[in-house]
């Protein structure tokens, strides 16, 4: 049965692919779109079921091949013979196969083939192709050529009302480095990140705005996101987030999801400081394919194999968190975790972990809370150095507690306190 094919292929080699199209029996032709947006609209028309494109084409990225997916069309790459750049863009762009021009028709024939069969075919290559970072083994040694160990994702979400996300996700970032975990934290608010500013780093530098672009131009690999993540402290590396909140359109989600995937293969443990906004912006929009602001949360929650939702431990704040557990119920995030924070017998009465538990357990039915006792002091004294709780105040009761739920996160036993020395940032 043959196929009927897209093409956007540029000048320079349109007519000798679609010469050698033309020779294919299952191949059919059915448009030869000009540019970009011509694809795009034809694809959206449901003209075809494959869609092949030129690695020059004006215009294309990640969420451009992320559009043709979404309108259920296998996605083929040309690049120039003896092109290795272009060859390795197109697959860092997630096309689902790539092929030389100068390839035959039944060379592309096969292959458009052994796409469609899951059972075979040249897929195209792996997020490492060509990578010359040695990440291919584990905490416990192994080949370097040894497939790489994938790291876990923590989200770090919790609703309205400054709870304390980025001063958890911060703390359990630099827990997780102490515990030995080759750890990233993420940036990923898009209404008020301020990881830069919390940990004393510029908030000017290139962070996961700069990683987001280009893993949506196609550019980035894991030396390029081990750059742009510099290592504060022995073990932990900071992906800082958009220094200001109108920047929010520079993390689309196609980029955002191919970010996460380096990060896995960078780090052991992916803690991301998420917005809490999970309302669905295309349920606000007609045009379903404008940037979405919620959508760098959603993409995190949906990829995360851990969610940690935090609320702060007062009447209003318990409420917000109950309401937004029942919100979060409604995504495909992973069940929570939930951490009360900002615990204190001054906001919810006497014997205050005992009190909210029953409120969260009656409202929301959550069993074993986490509870992080409110340490205003040892907070400020951190937040003025830029440092964490575990560099400036390691017996905080706050920390202490931040570094339990570390070593249940990764199933360790809660080790000895431990003062770590600090570090010019």
């Amino acid at each position: 049965m043959s196929k009927a094919l897209l093409t956007a292929i540029t000048d320079r080699f349109e007519g000798r692919v679609v010469r050698a199209l033309d020779l294919a029996t299952d191949l059919d032709v059915v448009r030869r779109c000009a540019d970009l947006a011509d694809l795009l609209a034809a694809a959206a028309m449901h003209l075809g079921e494959v869609a092949l494109v030129s690695a020059d084409l004006r215009g294309l990225d990640r969420s451009a091949v992320e559009q043709l997916h979404g309108h259920a069309l296998l996605v083929l790459g040309i690049y120039p013979p003896g092109d290795e750049q272009g060859e390795r863009r197109l697959r860092q762009l997630g096309v689902d196969a790539v092929a030389s021009a100068d390839a035959s028709g039944a060379e592309l024939e096969s292959l458009v083939r052994g796409v469609a069969d899951p059972g075979g075919g040249a897929k195209a290559g792996p997020l490492t192709d060509g990578l010359d970072l040695p990440l291919g083994t584990g905490r416990d040694g192994g080949p370097e050529d040894a497939p790489p160990v994938l790291g876990v994702v923590v989200a770090v979400w919790g609703p309205t009302g400054a709870p304390g996300r980025t001063t958890l996700a911060i703390n359990l970032a630099g827990e997780l480095a102490g515990l030995g975990r080759r750890t990233l934290l993420v940036d990923a608010d898009t209404y008020g990140g301020c990881v830069a500013q919390t940990l004393s780093l510029l908030d000017e530098a290139p962070g996961l705005a700069a990683a987001a672009r280009a893993a949506d131009q196609g550019n980035l690999d894991l030396v390029a996101l081990a750059r742009l993540a510099p290592e504060v402290s022995a073990g932990l590396r900071v992906l800082t987030g958009i220094p200001r909140a109108e920047r929010w359109p520079e993390l689309r989600a196609a980029a955002l999801e191919h970010v996460l995937a380096l990060s896995r293969r960078l780090a052991e443990v992916v803690v991301v400081d998420c917005g809490f906004n999970l309302e669905d912006d295309e349920e606000l929009s007609y045009d379903t394919l404008a940037p979405r602001r919620n959508a760098a949360t959603l993409t995190v929650l949906d990829a995360a194999d851990q969610v940690v939702a935090v609320g702060a431990g007062d009447p209003i704040g318990l409420q917000r968190l109950v309401r937004g557990l029942q919100e979060l119920g409604t995504t495909p995030a992973a069940p929570p975790l939930v951490v009360v924070n900002k615990v204190r017998a001054s906001a919810a009465g006497a014997r205050p972990e005992e009190r909210i538990g029953e409120a969260l357990q009656r409202f929301a039915g959550v069993d074993r809370p986490v509870f992080v006792p409110d340490d205003r002091e040892s907070l400020d004294v951190a937040l003025l150095a830029g440092r964490t709780l575990a560099e400036v105040a390691s017996s905080s009761p706050a920390r202490v507690a931040i570094r339990r739920l570390a070593a249940s996160l990764v199933g360790e036993a809660d080790p000895a306190p431990a003062r770590r020395r600090l570090r010019r940032r």
